[in-house]
């Protein structure tokens, strides 16, 4: 917006080549200046939205005044100059806005009215399966079933750009959403209409953060929160503390950017950053290329930080000029950063920050992370050791009492954090096929049960720790060229010695955008990587978002009949339990050099500076280091391989689609033709029945506990996602709907129909609701059946909803992390879930069950379930809730717990509505009911 009430007088003129933009003087407001990089772009944000209701002087001063050792307890609110989607969340979000232009017709608005108020851009990522691999067909195969799959969604996301303006959708197969926007969609400083602004952007994706790599303040929402930025709704905020990240030396020859990442984030994770912005400074960023800050950026949400940015300096320009933009664009950038002290060169005085972290990056090593988090880095040197030290946690020991075997099978908690492995002797090591002598094996300590299989014709020996899946696969690493180069070029190596991937690995590539097939044709590296089995599957989100799709048959029987703890190795950012594939027990996240040479070496329980990969053809031992690339010759590849042409080239057209986008038909009209057979997009139920003015909110009388929950609780776990397994409550929908097995796709790819995604939530086969022992996946006691037996936690809710009985879920520590999911909040509220109840929350997760109308509450400090007693079978009574009404927010409430004796625990619990805006919010049942309020009104 241009009509800022412009209290300080900041509104100036900025010439550059010529042309003259208005913008908005950060200088203009004093303190301002010495800000540290993030805090001036929010500055300047409120500046230009200063309309004295929702941004006011005492905002403004406020940021300029900001203390870096106080806690955030100032409200602002944040404007972002545009959204962006992947189509998983993003088709969710375009269902909302069909609805709500049916709901504003109904309450007498004008339907017409609904559109993105600010520019709103889909990239369609997250529907691709790696059905198909291994040979030349297999992008072909897997584009053509993923059309077939998602006809439905495809034709309602083309209704959409027809029906709504400022709305634009990237078709399939054409990248990951985080790399197609930095190299494309990102502007880094807007020029609306001459008004020259910095490029802020909200996501539905939390690793909307790559785009911190390029300068742009944003980072992940919920689709709930994106839907009301598009709409113009600002987002309500704390000033954060910023945390200021050193970085000095350069990074080691064979260290890479993965290496560099995976440090930062076990670092950050140590330190603490939930809720804080971290900003990058120092010698040692100009040594890093723009893709490396971009991986930083990109993992923002695994150190647990609200952003991680770097400043716009001269290798920002670098890559803006490399990736197409045009020399205007280009100007403006540096001129405005300039003109805002926002540019980062030797002479930029340091900022003082709120907390200190430093990385000489000369101290780097090779590294990778798992077995089931991002955070769990592990030194390459000690892989082998930590992988032999966890597998017994994942696999069924003789001498465990039945529910721990159990609990340990399903990859669940291990015995108490004993270390069983401590008094055993180490296995031996691996041969050239990557097999271990059982026999030895278990004699030796390692947990071994070897399963032959004949697959492909060829007979082979599974054991725990192979390695079923390798993928090069996410926005982490397929949008960085050194990693990308030299994972071809350890390909070419190998090749060269006559190495190959084991055959039982399910070898996949799936690149983040068309410019890396450019420079891998141009450089001739293509035989290479498909000699290694890494064929071409698809440009997306594939094994990352749990698209990895299935494993061979005769892999998979051979898995489950040994109850083997099989091993997944990719190059993304998320390494979940339960996430990546159901066959899969253990997660390691790793360089996409990397994830080749465990493809080669077949197993997790393997040494790289010890085993040999295997034998030359003369039969010499070939290691890891013999087929390493050099510095020397991965930078050569990039600088005569990758041009601004090849940029140019695929993004000339990139709204277009294929053939196959262009010939969907297109309903058209200004409302949707909801259509009641259709099983994926579903008219959503949030404005059934709603009236102009809000009910008042109520106390909580007589919930059940739906789910009893530990710490980590992450939206995976929560959130519907992966593969939709036969006979849950979502299988046995689609069945009613005359939907074949076949056809019954991912829970993510039907996001728009909540009847699906209702039944999926808290449905991960890796969910231990501790309502029950020892039994993993989405069960819960039902106390409205005699005996209060096991049953689907659907079916459950359902029991529940009938007799009126609200629901709370109490959880543990972290509850909520992971990638920020509406559903994980939508779903949560369709179950009839009022209340959540933790140790602590998610930023995310948090601020998204406030928005569906669910209230966070925290247990006492130093409390939980566990040690007030609570053992999930009581009934619950919250009072307190009822102030809202008064317009404040009640710091506690009063929860009473009433035990089938009679018997009662009572503790005030923290409400974690923090800011008036969400108050606001959950006052009216949630942020689109005020929003479509608000919108009528106005």
């Amino acid at each position: 917006m241009t009509d800022s009430k412009n209290s300080f007088n900041a509104k100036s003129t900025l010439d550059v080549g010529g042309k003259s933009y208005d913008y908005f003087r950060i200088e203009a407001v004093p303190g301002m200046e010495k800000l540290p990089y993030a805090l001036k772009v929010l500055g300047e944000n409120l500046l230009r939205n200063e309309d004295g209701k929702n941004t006011t002087e005492d905002h403004i001063n406020a940021v300029a005044n900001w203390d870096p050792k106080a806690e955030p307890s100032i409200e602002i609110q944040f404007t972002p100059a545009r959204v962006i989607m992947q189509d998983f969340t993003g088709v969710a979000c375009v269902v909302d806005l069909a609805t709500m232009r049916e709901a504003v017709k109904t309450l007498g608005g004008d339907p017409d009215k609904v559109n993105p108020l600010n520019p709103a851009e889909m990239v369609i990522d997250h529907s691709v399966i790696i059905e198909a691999f291994g040979d030349s067909d297999a992008l072909e195969t897997n584009v053509n079933i993923e059309y077939q799959r998602n006809d439905e969604r495809y034709r309602f996301l083309r209704w959409g750009t027809g029906a709504f303006s400022n709305f634009r959708v990237v078709p399939p197969g054409t990248g990951i959403v985080h790399q197609v926007n930095i190299e494309y969609l990102a502007r880094t400083v807007f020029d609306k209409d001459g008004l020259a602004y910095p490029d802020t952007c909200v996501g539905t994706d939390s690793h909307t953060t790559m785009e911190n790599g390029l300068g742009i303040l944003g980072w992940g929402v919920g689709g709930i929160e994106a839907e009301a930025a598009m709409l113009g709704q600002p987002i309500s905020m704390l000033i954060p503390r910023v945390v200021g990240f050193k970085l000095t030396g350069d990074i080691p020859v064979g260290v890479t950017a993965t290496d560099v990442v995976l440090t930062i984030t076990d670092m950050l994770r140590q330190h603490g950053v939930v809720g804080k912005f971290v900003e990058f400074y120092g010698a040692g960023v100009s040594k890093l290329p723009l893709a490396n800050r971009a991986t930083i950026g990109n993992m923002s949400p695994e150190f647990g930080s609200t952003a991680a940015i770097f400043p716009i300096d001269a290798e920002t320009v670098k890559y803006l000029r490399l990736t197409g933009r045009s020399e205007e664009s280009l100007a403006l950038v540096e001129a405005y950063a300039k003109a805002q002290g926002m540019w980062l060169d030797e002479n930029t005085p340091e900022a003082e920050y709120s907390e200190y972290l430093e990385l000489d990056l000369s101290t780097v090593v090779p590294s990778i992370a798992g077995p089931k988090r991002p955070q769990d880095r592990i030194e390459l040197t000690d892989a082998k050791a930590q992988f032999r030290k966890d597998l017994h946690n994942y696999v069924s020991l003789p001498d465990a009492p039945a529910g721990e075997a159990k609990m340990a099978a399903e990859g669940g908690a291990p015995n108490q954090g004993e270390d069983v492995s401590a008094t055993k002797t180490p296995a031996p090591a691996a041969d050239a096929k990557g097999q271990v002598p059982s026999a030895a094996a278990g004699a030796e300590g390692r947990p071994s049960n070897p399963i032959r299989v004949n697959y492909n014709g060829q007979d082979m020996e599974l054991d725990h720790g192979m390695v079923g899946i390798a993928s090069i696969t996410s926005c982490t690493n397929t949008s960085n060229p050194s990693v990308m180069v030299g994972a071809a070029l350890l390909a070419r190596n190998a090749a060269d010695k006559g190495l190959k991937s084991k055959p039982w690995v399910k070898t996949s590539m799936a690149p983040g955008s068309q410019v890396v097939t450019g420079y891998y044709e141009k450089a001739g590296l293509w035989p290479a990587l498909e000699a290694m089995g890494f064929y071409l599957v698809g440009y997306g989100c594939t094994t990352c978002i749990g698209n990895s799709g299935p494993l061979p048959e005769e892999i998979s029987a051979g898995i489950n009949e040994g109850d083997l703890a099989a091993t997944a190795v990719l190059s993304g950012n998320r390494n979940f339990e339960g996430r990546i594939n159901p066959d899969i027990k253990m997660n390691y996240l790793a360089s996409p050099i990397l994830v080749i040479a465990y493809a080669i070496a077949g197993t997790m329980d393997f040494d790289f500076e010890t085993d040999p990969l295997g034998q030359d053809t003369e039969g010499n031992d070939v290691f890891l280091r013999d087929i390493w690339p050099s510095a020397e010759e991965i930078e050569k590849v990039i600088e005569e391989c990758i041009t601004s042409e090849l940029y140019d080239e695929d993004y000339a057209d990139v709204f277009a689609g294929d053939h196959r986008w262009q010939s969907l038909p297109t309903p058209e009209g200004k409302t949707f033709a909801w259509d009641d057979k259709s099983s994926y997009i579903r008219k959503a139920p949030y404005f059934d029945e709603m009236e102009m003015e809000p009910e008042p909110v109520e106390d909580i009388a007589g919930a059940r506990v739906l789910a009893l929950l530990g710490d980590s609780v992450t939206t995976d776990h929560i959130s519907p996602a992966s593969s939709i397994k036969p006979g849950t409550p979502a299988a046995q929908y689609l069945d009613s709907m005359g939907v074949a097995r076949k056809d019954y796709n991912s829970l993510g790819a039907r996001r728009g129909n909540h009847e699906v995604m209702v039944r999926g939530t808290f449905a991960n086969i890796r969910l231990q609701n501790q309502l029950l022992d020892g039994v993993s996946g989405g069960y819960t006691r039902d106390f409205t059946q005699e005996g209060a037996p096991q049953a689907y936690i659907y079916d459950a809710a359902q029991n529940y909803k009938a007799e009126g009985t609200p629901l709370v879920v109490l959880g543990g520590k972290e509850y909520g992390t992971g990638s920020s999911r509406d559903w994980a909040a939508k779903g949560t509220l369709l179950l009839g879930v009022k209340a959540v109840i933790a140790e602590s929350f998610e930023r995310i997760h948090r601020s998204n069950l406030i928005g569906m109308g669910v209230i966070p509450l925290q247990f006492p400090e130093g409390e939980s379930w566990k040690s007030l007693g609570i053992e999930g079978a009581e009934t619950f009574d919250i009072s307190g809730i009822e102030e809202l009404n008064d317009g404040g927010i009640p710091e506690t409430v009063k929860v009473k717990a009433t035990k089938e004796s009679g018997e009662t625990i009572e503790f005030d619990a923290k409400v974690r509505i923090d800011t008036p805006g969400e108050a606001d919010y959950y006052r009216h049942g949630g942020i689109l009911q005020f929003v479509l309020r608000n919108m009528i009104r106005g």
